[in-house]
């Protein structure tokens, strides 16, 4: 597995990951002329209620093989253009980055929409679930529903990515 596809209990760093892609996409094509990158954060609220901590779990292999397949649908749809998707697991505190979604591509507009794509597709079908505590309770928030076969599904995110 590449290193450009992560899961880990350390700290998410998006500094190594925006070099290392860079690096990967400089001699590609029209070259790396744009890094687009989304960091997600554990919010202190959520719906109403405040956030204590949230706790990530993960299949990793499956995890991983996701990760890479939704770069190789990103490679489909914008064919120079390079991804990279680090997931935190396990006790995340409110700040903390959960998850670091990169994209590299010759030009912004691409960039930004990859980078889209990933995140929309890593919520729709990678093995990982989270569990929120509250001050005053918990919750199991669903995690990925859709069949990555799903073209309904990839379309929703491919609408999203170029909105």
């Amino acid at each position: 597995m590449s290193t450009r596809f992560r899961i880990s209990t350390e700290r998410l760093d998006v500094a190594p990951v925006l070099a290392a892609l860079e690096l990967d996409a400089r001699n590609v094509g029209e070259g790396c002329g744009a890094l687009c990158s989304f960091v997600g954060v554990v919010r202190a609220t959520h719906k109403g209620r405040r956030v204590t901590r949230l706790e990530y779990e993960a299949y990793e292999p499956m995890a991983l093989q996701v990760f890479e397949r939704i770069a190789e649908e990103a490679r489909q749809a914008w064919p120079a253009v390079h991804v990279a998707i680090h997931h935190r697991v396990g006790t995340l505190a409110v700040g903390d980055a959960s998850v670091v979604v990169v994209a590299a591509a010759a030009h912004r507009a691409e960039a930004f929409q990859a980078s889209r794509y990933a995140i929309e597709r890593v919520k729709q079908i990678a093995p990982i679930w989270k569990h929120e505590y509250f001050e005053d309770g918990d919750a199991w928030v669903e995690g990925a529903v859709a069949d990555p076969d799903d073209a309904d599904a990839r379309r929703v995110a491919m609408e999203r990515a170029c909105a």
